[in-house]
């Protein structure tokens, strides 16, 4: 993978690259994981753990019957809210985040819901515009990053994308954010970090990428794009190549460590020691 690393440092140098950050971000300054939300849900629901904790149902389809059962998401944005409000000592200490802003991707898309990057890009004095909604999208200052909540933000109950029915009509692809995902990322790199790639969203999201371009018969003219992952799987790379996606794998880390090892060499292939 040597050759394709090198190709993106060097797209990132030029900033012709898209970050696209998932839970793992998240996950490396503490934040609780899927399996405490799907916990606290229960509990809040009053369901007895067993009928819940280890079966077949998704965070998604318990956040659905969560909406049924309390007539709205609220509450449980009001728990994640704070419970995943990370103070900004913490975020500035996290070296993952200082390396991401070192970087100044002009966009960067998340699926994550909490404050994070914003923090990370105020406490480091770097400019950058959120995107959640069409207003934003109207207002963005064409100079600072643009963090664009793909699934959501906690100050917009109504741009959470959390319950089952939200991803089902996200999967049409039709919102004003997936109008705008699709027109940045046509003409740019993707570089996809924090995600097992088991979230069906962003694996039809690669799929529908690769069919626009070959449908449109310039497939050899398509920015290259990548996705880093913790550890090897031979799996994922194949059936990712035929999408037009790099698989760039870890070296047999802790996922958070294999994440921060990666960011820190491509720092170096951007910035440079001396940066």
């Amino acid at each position: 993978m040597q050759a394709e690393f090198s190709d993106l440092v060097q797209i990132i140098r030029e900033r012709r690259a898209i970050l696209f950050a998932g839970a793992g971000l998240s996950m490396s300054v503490g934040l609780p994981s899927w399996q405490q939300l799907i916990q606290h849900m229960g509990e809040d629901l009053g369901l007895d753990p067993e009928a819940f904790l280890g079966t077949h149902n998704s965070y998604q389809t318990l956040a659905e019957y969560y909406r049924l059962q309390k007539g709205s998401i609220g509450p449980l944005r009001s728990w994640m809210d704070r419970n995943w409000n990370v103070p900004d000592e913490k975020v500035r200490a996290s070296r993952i985040h200082e390396i991401i802003v070192s970087l100044d991707f002009p966009i960067i898309y998340t699926t994550n819901y909490d404050a994070n990057l914003e923090t990370a890009y105020r406490v480091h004095g770097r400019d950058y515009v959120k995107i959640t909604n069409t207003r934003d999208i109207a207002k963005a200052d064409g100079a600072a990053t643009q963090i664009v909540k793909f699934h959501g933000d906690f100050e917009d109950d109504q741009s959470l994308v959390i319950a089952e029915t939200d991803y089902f009509n996200r999967l049409s692809f039709s919102s004003p954010l997936d109008v705008k995902l699709w027109a940045d990322a046509l003409g740019r790199t993707i570089l996809f970090i924090g995600y097992s790639m088991s979230d069906l969203n962003i694996r039809l999201l690669l799929h529908k990428l690769a069919q626009i371009w070959r449908a449109s018969g310039y497939e050899q003219d398509r920015p290259a794009s990548f996705v880093f992952m913790p550890c090897e799987s031979e799996v994922q790379r194949a059936v990712l190549k035929t999408w037009g996606v790099e698989l760039i794998a870890g070296r047999n880390q802790s996922p958070e460590q294999a994440l921060l090892t990666f960011l820190e060499e491509l720092r170096c292939g951007v910035l440079g020691e001396e940066e």
